[in-house]
């Protein structure tokens, strides 16, 4: 397995190991946020369709580890991909994440996806110390042992300072995804002149309706459901 190893920690093999969890995660956002839509139709569609994810629980909790590993691999891998540009361009800060060297790249997005990266993961790490602990571990005011979800994400987004940095760090999402689905792309070699514009378009209109979509829940439970300044 020695060359397995040496393959996956090539540069070519640590690239490609981020565009096939990136997509991944790309794929899990999809359905993340759809699900999360019925958080709009009130608490009997939400609380419903977080029951019926508990009755596959056993699956949930395989994919649950599996994420985890695809989170792990993605951010060491991004760790090591930006040490390894820094030390290229001469220890500079802001230097591109870069697939190769077009100019395709040099967008604000690019240059700022270990910032953008590492304040999502900061958020990444509160959000399941919040939403993931009160869901399965422990709900101090006892919602979930009631299967009463709604009124969890209702309370959380009902304060201030946690809906403003959701919006935050699902606004910096966007960013980071926006460059993120076009670099995949690029990894596989899709970067074709004739096409490359098209899927530039899609991963863009991909990532605003990520950011968008998540922010929008904060947004109205603070200002529908008696969020306190």
């Amino acid at each position: 397995m020695g060359w397995l190893w040496e393959s996956l920690n090539s540069s070519i093999g640590k690239k490609i190991v981020m565009a096939v969890t990136g997509i991944f995660l790309i794929i899990f956002l999809i359905v993340h946020l759809i699900g999360n839509i019925t958080l709009f139709f009130g608490p009997d569609a939400f609380n419903g369709y977080v029951s019926t994810l508990d009755v596959v629980k056993p699956l949930i909790r395989v994919i649950e580890v599996v994420l985890l590993a695809v989170f792990i691999f993605h951010i060491f891998n991004g760790l090591r991909l930006w040490l390894e540009n820094k030390k290229t361009q001469g220890g500079k800060f802001f230097g591109k994440y870069r697939v190769n060297a077009s100019s395709e790249n040099s967008s604000f997005s690019s240059r700022t996806m270990i910032i953008s990266g590492s304040i999502v993961f900061i958020f990444l790490v509160l959000h399941l110390g919040t939403f993931f602990w009160r869901f399965n571990v422990h709900d101090p005011q006892g919602y979930a042992d009631t299967h009463q979800y709604f009124f969890i994400v209702s309370e959380l987004f009902g304060i201030w300072w946690y809906s403003a940095l959701y919006v935050i760090a699902v606004l910096l999402l966007g960013f980071h995804l926006n460059h993120g689905f076009q670099s995949a792309f690029q990894t596989f070699g899709w970067n074709n002149k004739k096409y490359f514009p098209l899927i530039q378009k899609f991963g863009t209109v991909y990532a605003i309706i990520m950011a968008l979509g998540f922010a929008s829940m904060p947004v109205y439970f603070f200002f529908f459901y008696g969020g306190n300044l």
